[in-house]
């Protein structure tokens, strides 16, 4: 389960967010390209929108069910 206190600092604010546990599979940015984004200088995924329909949510979900290590959470603030 994800951790919100290693949370990464490039998350927008809001209900989804990526750990520092992320190793940069890149399932989440395939699962849901309008929601995560690539770091590049760190080699891990962020947050960069937060979804607002249902529909947006369903594929943050699935993105977050399908993480291998369970490196986003849905309980940011």
């Amino acid at each position: 389960m994800a951790d919100i206190d290693e949370k990464n600092e490039k998350n927008v604010p809001g209900k989804f967010y990526v750990d520092s546990n992320c190793i940069d599979c890149d399932l989440c940015r395939e699962s849901a390209p309008d929601f995560f984004a690539r770091d590049d200088d760190e080699g891990v995924s962020y947050v960069k929108k937060q979804p607002a329909t249902d529909e947006e949510i369903a594929s943050c979900t699935e993105a977050m069910e399908g993480c291998p290590v369970q490196a986003i959470g849905d309980d940011g603030e």
